[in-house]
């Protein structure tokens, strides 16, 4: 199934939802991006870390 037709199932299937359920899986679904997004951004913290360490770029020197 393509991304657009997925996308518009999903949407025909929210309309059917309560208000207060459409509320509830925003919520939840805007939890979730705001979840990978400070999981991304912990990780490009910890990559930078690991990036300025001189042990690791003396490994990596090595190789």
């Amino acid at each position: 199934m393509s991304a657009p037709s997925l996308l518009s199932e999903l949407e025909e299937n929210i309309s059917r939802l309560s208000l207060d359920y459409q509320l509830l899986l925003i919520e939840r679904v805007s939890h979730r991006i705001r979840e990978n997004i400070s999981d991304k951004t912990d990780d490009d913290a910890q990559l930078s870390k690991m990036a300025a360490d001189p042990e690791i770029q003396r490994e990596l020197q090595k190789n």
